[in-house]
C-alpha cells in the first residue's frame, strides 16, 4: 500500500503527497527508494495538487510521513510552489 499524505492548505488547495517512487511494487520501491535517498536521510516526495496549481517536488528529511507536521508540510509546498 502507497503511503501518502493529503493536507488543505490556506488557499484549500488539497495536496496529495507521496514519496517518490513508492507507487512501484515493493520490492523495486525498496531499491529505488535506498537509492534515490541522500547520505543525510533526504527524500524527494511529490505533491500534487487537487486545483490548478502544479505538482512540487520537496526535499524532505525520510521520517516526513510520520514527523513532519501538516503546517510545516504546507509551508514546504507553499515555498516550493512560488519558487522561494
Amino acid at each position: 500500500m502507497t503511503k501518502q499524505r493529503e493536507i488543505t492548505d490556506q488557499a484549500n488547495t488539497l495536496w496529495t503527497c507521496v514519496q517518490a517512487y513508492a507507487g512501484l511494487d515493493s520490492k523495486t520501491a525498496e531499491q529505488a527508494t535506498k537509492l534515490a535517498e541522500t547520505e543525510d536521510g533526504i527524500v524527494t516526495v511529490v505533491c500534487t495538487p487537487s486545483g490548478g496549481a502544479q505538482t512540487v517536488r520537496l526535499e524532505l528529511d525520510k521520517s516526513w510521513l510520520e514527523e513532519i507536521s501538516d503546517e510545516a508540510l504546507a509551508a514546504a509546498i507553499e515555498s516550493a510552489d512560488s519558487g522561494i
